[in-house]
């Protein structure tokens, strides 16, 4: 048994990036970036009224001015802004040359049709500056970053409508186990619905990955091999769940042997996750997982998804936040790391959820992120600063 940083150590050591590919701008969302984006343009691309008002000179704003023209936003001055002269501008709209402020429409009192007077006695510029928020040139998004509705913006403004990005990993899904039924399926006494699949499905769809489901492999050796060698031909990696562990029908680890995957590790000091298996055939991968769904969803989040980013070139994938305590977490065994769920109160603190154990199906609809419990501690006492990985 080794422990969990030997266990990303050995994940990180197998890691190998997939190809790129281009995608319409439209259909980037949640890809991962594989090259810088540089704007090829200035931002604002020339000084802007940043108000509804009207474009004059500082100099002449106690005085009477004249209206020369209107501008609205999307088109070019025609007229030179002189001595006690004004132009009426819109949101958006280039400055005309002379003008260096903008009164904004509100202070200001209309004298006629066409002479106006301010009505205060001092006003910011209201300009947007040439080139103040972007120049060309301009880093701003890296190669790693996952393209996210904030990213978006950033790339229609370089006209990058065609961003390269990472490939989709591809996943195959695995479930085993003779009592394990279809979510459709009304279990029998000695039966239980299938959860695993469809909670690791939407994990890998939410990390950018293309997942396929495969079903149900019985308890055999036959079953679990012909749909390991399936989903091996098929995808980069394979995920899955029951039958890694010690008992007489837990086959995953030797059928993954013969059907020609070196196992890298198969037991790690974390609770619950302890029979995680990892293995490798050329560049195809697998990780066997428990068969209690927060244990398979805990190995996803913090094995799977770490493989994961280093296929897709995506980096700080983690968002782990410093939260205080709200009240104690005790733990009767302390040989093993421990993972565990926790929410964020009212009061902006951390808890645990209720949690009866790694069998618990829906103790993580409730939680917001999990935790650790180092090995050889028993408590985290309230008020205890603590990282909060976010689920």
């Amino acid at each position: 048994m080794i422990k969990f940083e030997k266990a990303i150590e050995i994940i990180r050591a197998n890691q190998f990036l997939l190809g790129s590919e281009k995608v319409d701008l439209k259909e980037s969302i949640n890809r991962v970036l594989r090259e810088d984006v540089i704007s090829d343009i200035d931002m604002p691309p020339f000084n802007k009224s940043a108000m509804d008002g009207y474009a004059c000179r500082r100099e002449d704003i106690a005085n009477d001015l004249e209206v020369v023209e209107i501008i609205q936003a999307g088109y070019q001055p025609q007229k030179k802004i002189g001595k006690n002269q004004c132009a009426k501008i819109m949101t958006g709209a280039m400055m005309p040359v002379g003008s260096d402020c903008v009164i904004i429409i509100e202070e200001v009192e209309l004298l006629s049709e066409s002479k106006i007077k301010f009505t205060r006695e001092k006003t910011s510029n209201n300009i947007c500056l040439l080139g103040e928020d972007v120049v060309v040139g301009q880093k701003l998004l890296s190669a790693g970053m996952r393209i996210t509705a904030k990213e978006i913006a950033s790339l229609a403004l370089c006209g990058q409508v065609n961003p390269l990005v990472s490939k989709k990993p591809k996943i195959g899904i695995i479930a085993t186990g003779d009592e394990i039924v279809e979510p459709y399926i009304t279990p029998k006494k000695s039966q239980i619905r299938n959860t695993n699949s469809y909670q690791l499905l939407a994990q890998c769809f939410q990390f950018g990955c293309d997942p396929t489901y495969y079903g149900i492999a019985l308890d055999t050796e036959a079953a679990i091999g012909e749909t390991i060698m399936k989903a091996k031909e098929e995808n980069d990696l394979i995920v899955i769940t029951g039958g890694v562990s010690m008992g007489d029908f837990d086959l995953v680890p030797s059928v993954l042997i013969k059907n020609g995957f070196n196992i890298l590790f198969d037991q790690v000091a974390i609770q619950p996750g302890k029979p995680t298996v990892f293995g490798r055939s050329g560049n195809k991968f697998v990780f066997g997982m428990p068969g209690n769904p927060v244990s398979s969803f805990i190995c996803f989040e913090i094995f799977v998804k770490e493989f994961l980013a280093g296929l897709m070139g995506l980096k700080d994938h983690l968002k782990v936040f410093k939260m205080q305590l709200a009240k104690d977490i005790k733990r009767k065994r302390n040989s093993r790391l421990a993972w565990i769920p926790v929410k964020i109160n009212s009061e902006g603190k951390t808890e645990s959820v209720e949690y009866h154990g790694s069998a618990h199906i829906n103790a993580l609809a409730f939680a917001d992120g999990i935790t650790s419990i180092p090995i050889g501690i028993n408590e985290i006492k309230e008020g205890s600063i603590i990282d909060v990985r976010q689920i």
